[in-house]
């Protein structure tokens, strides 16, 4: 039996190096990208509910982006505090803001992509640029960055949504890696020619790849997965590319209580189980080479079962892991996040377990 466990921990081990250095490394260890500024016309889409204090700060921010051709399709799905007034208030103040005002809808109330449907065909512009009402880009450029990477063949393009740093907070360190490991698997899958996730804190795409896939109809029914699942249904190798230029990033506020961050993720998991078949099995196949790498060793450990072979594995894949992580990290502006990595992962592990054990009994459903 322990020759059994020794064997399949060595096969995790390999899993974990293709895993973190043939495929991630295809974004860790890529070279600095470079940018073919466009002077296409762009359609910035903000959907809100309810969000009038990011608003008020945040659309500004926007509104005064250096790019010579833009519009921004503020969206209002039915909001029940100052959101609209905030809005209207901003068409007013600048020429380029288009209002597109959502009414409570039976049969799509609460649907964020019913929403996002009607700002989609309200737009002037083909080229479409969507981030979140709780989201702000890192400069002025935002727009030229993202925009850069469109060519002729590539019309989606997948950018980071980072969120803000806390100081002294481990829960603020644990989403921030959390969220630098998922970039890394959206850019490095990209890369490979595997794109499978998006999110809309920061993505852009042509219209027509909208309506080629009739929109949001196939998943209409899921209220989470706007940008996902549309990203999993749409995007492939020829039509799908990355932007990680340091001015493309956008920042959001982060969770600041574990339950918070807790059911974000529930609704983030649920979605995934949408996704394309080979999808599922990658991520599903990742996950569980992470659970059981820690757990084998416990036992070989614990018998002492060619203990210096299997210290000396584990050594190789932190050695291949954090190596990997670090490059992404310092493309991603999130180096800090390293030096805590071996136990925000742990933790990470632990969590997506309760959250799986959560997600079969009850499944989570939220506007955002």
């Amino acid at each position: 039996m322990l020759l059994l466990i020794f064997c399949l921990f060595i096969a995790i081990i390999v899993i974990q190096f293709f895993y973190y250095v043939i495929v991630f490394g295809k974004f860790s260890f890529a070279k600095p990208q470079n940018e073919t500024p466009k002077k296409i016309p762009i359609s910035v889409i903000v959907c809100a509910k309810n969000e009038e204090e990011n608003v008020q700060n945040f659309i500004p921010l926007l509104a005064e982006q250096n790019y010579p051709h833009f519009e921004i399709v503020l969206i209002d799905d039915a909001s029940s505090d100052g959101t609209l007034d905030i809005f209207e208030a901003f068409e007013k103040q600048y020429s380029n803001i288009k209002l597109v005002k959502v009414e409570n809808n039976e049969a799509f109330w609460g649907n964020k992509k019913f929403a996002l449907t009607l700002g989609i065909k309200a737009a002037k512009y083909e080229y479409l640029l969507f981030t979140d009402a709780d989201c702000y880009p890192t400069s002025k450029d935002w727009i030229t960055k993202m925009s850069s990477q469109f060519t002729q063949q590539k019309n989606i393009v997948l950018g980071y949504g980072a969120y803000e740093k806390i100081a002294g907070s481990f829960l603020n360190k644990l989403i921030r890696f959390e969220t630098l490991l998922s970039a890394t698997q959206m850019f490095a899958w990209a890369k490979f020619g595997k794109p499978y996730t998006g999110v809309g804190r920061n993505m852009a795409y042509k219209r027509e790849e909208f309506f080629k896939t009739n929109g949001f109809i196939d998943h209409m029914k899921i209220r989470s997965g706007d940008d996902d699942l549309f990203v999993n249904q749409a995007a492939d190798k020829s039509n799908t590319t990355i932007c990680y230029l340091p001015d493309s990033f956008t920042y959001s506020k982060p969770k600041t209580s574990f339950k918070e961050w807790f059911i974000q993720k529930r609704r983030h998991v649920s979605t995934a189980g949408h996704y394309k078949g080979f999808d599922k099995t990658q991520l599903g196949l990742f996950y569980i080479s992470q659970l059981f790498f820690l757990l084998l060793p416990i036992i070989l450990l614990l018998f002492q079962y060619q203990w210096i072979v299997v210290l000396s594995l584990i050594g190789f894949r932190y050695l291949f892991t954090w190596t990997t992580m670090g490059f992404a990290a310092g493309k991603l502006k999130e180096k800090d996040v390293i030096y805590w990595f071996p136990i925000i992962e742990m933790v990470l592990i632990f969590n997506q377990l309760n959250v799986f054990i959560s997600n079969t009994f009850k499944k989570p459903v939220h506007w955002k």
